[in-house]
């Protein structure tokens, strides 16, 4: 069987265009293997490994505290119990903002309205006479608010002033890093260039050769407080009681890796 002129330019064509495509395909799928092998735990399976250890601390000292307080009024009657707790909220949020606190950095956490019951006297014997249906007493309303202060000179008065406002149940200050994700960074650097330090030295003595990073794990990266924090004290006994002492000590970031070599 003979093939035309036409009929054989067009099989040879074809037959280009077909190892075209296998070229390109075999190319793309060896530059992705290679690719992959340059990725930590790429390529393959690694037979002879060595683990170190690295370990990274940076301290700082806080730049922001938060305050925690609960708004809690009980009356008979829930529109009473409401209209007092936002008569305290009010007068709070007032005297946060006289103090310099912006808007932003306070927030309502949760808000609850609920009645308040009497279970009556439990029935012990059915001679003593009681009361099994629970009885509405009255109404509890409380609010959870939580408060950013960026100025921390000013905590100590804040925390007065949420007391003097009739507010007594206050937690905090609790002292933080605003931009503590930099630290973080920091801490892991430190950390991998020291787990990376001890990769070194050892293979130098071992007369091993490091080839890749096979395996990379962190953790730890936990604020740490390094001075002890004074908690402010809930009770507002008097409008005269002095702002309480809040030293803000440092924070202390750790990071703890461990980088795994495939060695020859």
């Amino acid at each position: 069987m003979e093939f035309s002129t036409n009929e054989k330019s067009y099989l040879a064509k074809s037959l280009i265009v077909l190892a075209v495509v296998v070229t390109i395909y075999f190319g793309a799928k060896t530059v992705s293997e290679i690719k992959n092998y340059r990725f930590i735990g790429g390529g393959s399976t690694a037979s002879n490994t060595m683990s170190f250890d690295g370990k990274g601390e940076v301290f700082a000292a806080p730049d922001m505290a938060t305050v925690s307080f609960t708004i809690r009024e009980t009356s008979k009657d829930v529109k009473d119990a409401q209209t007092k707790a936002t008569a305290k909220e009010t007068a709070v949020l007032a005297f946060l903002e006289k103090s310099g606190v912006a808007k932003k950095d306070i927030k309502t956490e949760s808000y609850n309205s609920y009645p308040k019951y009497d279970y009556g006297t439990p029935c012990y014997s059915y001679m003593m006479p009681c009361r099994q249906e629970p009885k509405v007493t009255g109404y509890e309303v409380s609010e959870y608010v939580s408060v950013k202060i960026r100025d921390l000179a000013k905590a100590g008065e804040i925390v007065k002033g949420i007391g003097e406002a009739g507010i007594s149940e206050i937690s905090g200050p609790d002292f933080s890093i605003e931009k503590e994700d930099q630290l973080k960074e920091q801490a892991r650097k430190m950390a991998i260039e020291e787990a990376k330090t001890k990769a070194e030295a050892l293979a130098k003595d071992l007369g091993v050769n490091l080839v890749r990073i096979v395996n990379f794990s962190e953790n730890g990266n936990y604020p740490y407080y390094a001075a002890g924090l004074m908690k402010a004290d809930s009770r507002a006994e008097s409008a005269t009681a002095p702002a309480p002492a809040l030293p803000t000590g440092e924070n202390k970031i750790t990071s703890n890796v461990t980088i795994t070599y495939e060695i020859r």
